[in-house]
């Protein structure tokens, strides 16, 4: 999982996720919009996340071709 780098009028409130899932075949990309609760900075806030949390934001993303963060592609 990475941040993918896309600003947004809500810079610092609200970022990007890119999951990428390895196992079990072709790799899957996923992207999810996050808001932190502590932590402003991507790095630090993704470090406050527990598995469970990371879970979450994983059902809850969409497929990479439906996300401008990817560019649209698959």
């Amino acid at each position: 999982m990475t941040s993918t780098g896309r600003v947004t009028q809500y810079h610092r409130d609200e970022f990007g996720l890119l999951f990428t899932r390895i196992a079990g075949g072709e790799p899957e990309r996923r992207v999810v919009r996050y808001s932190p609760l502590g932590a402003r900075s991507p790095e630090d806030s993704l470090a406050e996340l527990t598995e469970r949390e990371l879970r979450e934001l994983w059902e809850r993303s969409q497929p990479s071709w439906t996300a401008p963060e990817t560019g649209y592609r698959r």
